[in-house]
C-alpha cells in the first residue's frame, strides 16, 4: 500500500470517530435536559377560533381545555423531535 493511501484511511477513521463522539455526547445532552432538542417540529401559536356559539360549541372548549391540562399542546412535536433526532444519531 501507498503511504497516502494509509494516511487517507487513517484521516477517514479518525474523522468518523469523532462523528460518532459528537453524536453521542449531544444525544446525553439531550436527553438529561441540559440542551434543548433540534426543533425540527413545531407547531404555530395563532389560532383562529370563533366564538363559541351554543351547548355544542362550548363542550368542545370546555373538552380542549380539559385536554390541554391532561396532556400540553407541546407534548407532540417534542415527541416528534426526539423521535427524529434518535434517528438521526442511530444512522
Amino acid at each position: 500500500m501507498e503511504l497516502s493511501t494509509k494516511i487517507f484511511g487513517w484521516i477517514l477513521l479518525i474523522a468518523g470517530v469523532i462523528i460518532i463522539g459528537w453524536t453521542l455526547y449531544s444525544s446525553y445532552n439531550i436527553f438529561t435536559g441540559k440542551t434543548n432538542i433540534p426543533e425540527i417540529f413545531s407547531l404555530s401559536k395563532e389560532s383562529n377560533q370563533k366564538p363559541a356559539e351554543g351547548i355544542e360549541a362550548q363542550m368542545r372548549e370546555m373538552m380542549g381545555e380539559q385536554l390541554k391540562a391532561i396532556l400540553p399542546v407541546d407534548t407532540f412535536p417534542k415527541l416528534l423531535n426526539l423521535l427524529v433526532w434518535a434517528i438521526l444519531a442511530g444512522i
